[in-house]
């Protein structure tokens, strides 16, 4: 269904009411991931999927976690998966960080949602992360964006943290708008070992 690269146009997803990172965010978040073909992926707070299918179609020889609480979401997770065609995404019901517990480890990890369990997450995840893991985490506040980046330096990560602000242009008439979307935070961070990112 999809053979190009990163950045599926939001309109091909099933999306319900459920939030979804949009297309151009997703485009970067990923890239910021350095997925390998063989990735095993933990896709935290899934949402309707849309990190988790993109990540699966690059890792035709890995596989994708997506993470999820909500049963709404999970079921669009699901759906997606269908929909291109993916047998190597798998929905895993659930909050984290107790939702992970019996996952495989991953050698990547994306945190799109944490109900307000950021730092438990970070630091589960991060005890589990392979040898050479990256870890990118999308917050839209100011204090979720704090709080990721004390929690990856503190557990030896060296970070980088990205600010995004996409607009989207609306023909109004006969000329065209700019309307801003949310601005979001991508913060990624690669393992140095404990003591290390300090």
């Amino acid at each position: 269904m999809w053979e190009y690269g990163f950045g599926i146009p939001d309109d091909l997803f099933v999306r319900g009411d459920v939030p979804m990172t949009k297309e151009e965010i997703r485009a970067i978040s990923l890239s910021k991931l350095r997925l390998k073909r063989d990735s095993v992926v933990w896709d935290i707070g899934a949402g309707t999927g849309s990190i988790s299918v993109e990540a699966a179609l690059f890792c035709k020889e890995g596989v994708v976690y997506a993470v999820e609480k909500d049963e709404q979401a999970l079921n669009l997770v699901a759906e997606n998966a269908r929909r291109f065609g993916l047998s190597n995404l798998i929905p895993v019901p659930g909050e984290a960080p107790e939702a992970l517990l019996d996952l495989p480890s991953p050698d990547r990890i994306f945190i799109g949602g944490s109900k307000g369990r950021l730092g438990d997450i970070i630091s589960f995840s991060c005890e589990r992360l392979k040898e050479g893991g990256r870890v990118v985490i999308n917050t839209v506040t100011v204090e979720s964006a704090c709080e990721a980046l004390k929690a990856l330096e503190s557990s030896g990560f060296s970070t980088e943290m990205v600010l995004l602000y996409v607009s989207r242009a609306k023909k109004v008439k006969d000329v065209h708008i700019l309307i801003s979307q949310n601005p979001v935070c991508v913060i990624s961070g690669d393992f140095k070992g404990k003591g290390e990112g300090e």
